[in-house]
């Protein structure tokens, strides 16, 4: 059996319910109609937020973080967070409160409710030890206590030197890797927290192709190693010309590596670089008119590895990417032109959903949620088509501003996208054309719910204004 996480209320009028977690997930407890756990919105819980506090869950892993409510988190007895009573939801905002990993038996109370932990099973799985075991680094004790005293056991290790013991492994025949055998690397790309690409020759075709090296951060089961896995497969699947193709993929060890074909112009980022920090309303539209191309295909795509019951979106086809930003739309020159194509369809935030990155969604490391609807801060498992139509509008904004549609300076991330709308576009540039400025502030609407759908009808409503502009 996998692990789980339960919660069950032993106090509160919701007594007795239970909450069961078999996946990674994030979910906000609060009086909100679109929180899970909700807690009852009535005058008995007048004292508990709308959005009380975050949940980071990855089995058997769990913690808490506040988000400066009122009266606070209590965890068996004590209590975290809590704004001080001169200040307002808003300006609690800009509090920074820690996070608190909970065990077996703890208790998280949030006005008169009580939700008590249990936790069924461990982490039991395959993990790169020999891969790993050479790439450790050297700590002294300092910082090993201090990793420790964090609630880290496990020490850090060289990535590059995971990727190399990979590579010797490979030439040395393990047919597990037997893929891997015919690439020769010209260099790195980039690095992540836990991936790195390279740019890598096929010597076997002549080809430069994308090879993305994936080490998971915690213990593989064998259902976190089937899910990704699978997620890959479907995505294999896809074939259009405005989406990165993934040629192969392969596992060993904890490692998981993926090659795809390789897109000399670089990202949307790299560009806007070389452009000042933005684009052109000529060029951008152009880039999201391609990229929303690509994106309508995926969503409609017949999937041969897709049960009906495993589909994104409840209709036993298509596929949603979930992590949409300029950073993964990428540029190809195409008979001398330039064409858009998105990139990592769906792979890292498949990897995180299988549990594989271990805790990231409220670290640090996750970044911020500048390129998410709320709906998605809600859930980390939201995944409906309009959540990457509204990430399509977030990156157009993105393109002609320079700047993020919300506005994240000093601020907890997460109220952020649950507190504020994004700012109308023309107040960042009154430049841009009013209706295609009235297009992105709608595509941006995601209160009560998001407007666009559909990645047709978004491209649809900007083929009308830019075509006239």
């Amino acid at each position: 059996m996998s692990a789980q996480v339960i919660l069950t209320i032993t106090q509160g009028s919701l007594k007795g319910q239970q909450f069961i977690f078999e996946e990674r997930t994030t979910c906000v407890i609060g009086r909100s109609h679109d929180c899970y756990p909700q807690l009852p919105n009535d005058q008995a819980h007048r004292t508990i937020s709308r959005y009380h506090c975050l949940l980071d869950i990855n089995p058997p892993d769990i913690r808490v973080r506040d988000f400066g409510s009122k009266n606070g988190t209590y965890i068996n007895g004590n209590k975290i967070g809590q704004r001080p009573a001169n200040q307002t939801p808003m300006q609690a905002a800009h509090l920074t409160f820690p996070e608190h990993d909970l065990s077996e038996d703890d208790e998280i109370q949030i006005g008169p409710t009580v939700l008590k932990v249990s936790i069924l099973g461990g982490r039991e799985g395959d993990r790169s030890d020999f891969l790993v075991d050479s790439a450790i680094e050297n700590e002294d004790e300092t910082v090993a206590e201090s990793r420790v005293s964090q609630g880290n056991t496990a020490p850090k290790f060289n990535q590059q030197e995971v990727v190399k013991n990979l590579l010797q492994i490979a030439h040395q025949g393990e047919p597990n890797l037997k893929n891997l055998q015919e690439y020769t690397i010209i260099k790195q790309l980039s690095a992540g927290e836990y991936s790195q690409d390279y740019l890598t020759l096929d010597e076997r075709s002549g080809e430069l192709l994308l090879l993305k090296i994936m080490l998971s951060q915690v213990s593989v089961s064998q259902r976190a190693k089937g899910m990704f896995l699978q997620e890959v497969a479907n995505t294999k699947a896809l074939d259009h010309p405005h989406l990165v193709k993934l040629r192969d993929y392969g596992y060993f060890n904890g490692t998981f590596f993926l090659t795809f074909e390789y897109c000399q112009g670089g990202s949307v980022v790299d560009l806007m670089k070389q452009k000042g920090g933005k684009l052109s309303v000529d060029r951008a539209v152009k880039i999201i008119l391609q990229a929303l191309d690509g994106l309508e295909y995926a969503h409609n795509a017949t999937i041969p590895y897709l049960k009906k019951s495993d589909s994104n979106f409840g209709q036993g086809k298509g596929l949603v990417h979930r992590d949409l930003k300029p950073n993964n739309i990428m540029l190809a020159k195409v008979e001398g032109d330039s064409v858009a194509k998105i990139a990592d369809y769906g792979i890292a935030k498949a990897f995180d959903l299988a549990g594989l990155s271990g805790q990231t969604m409220s670290g640090l490391t996750a970044g911020l949620p500048v390129f998410v609807p709320r709906q998605q801060v809600i859930s980390f498992n939201y995944a409906k088509p309009e959540m990457d139509v509204w990430a399509m509008g977030a990156i157009l904004y993105n393109m002609l501003t320079g700047t993020y549609p919300r506005q994240f300076v000093d601020r907890d991330p997460f109220l952020v996208v649950l507190q504020t709308n994004a700012v109308p576009i023309r107040e960042r540039d009154a430049s841009i054309p009013k209706k295609l400025a009235e297009i992105i502030d709608l595509a941006l609407t995601d209160t009560p719910e998001i407007y666009f759908k559909t990645a047709g009808k978004f491209k649809q409503a900007l083929l009308g204004v830019f075509t006239k502009s």
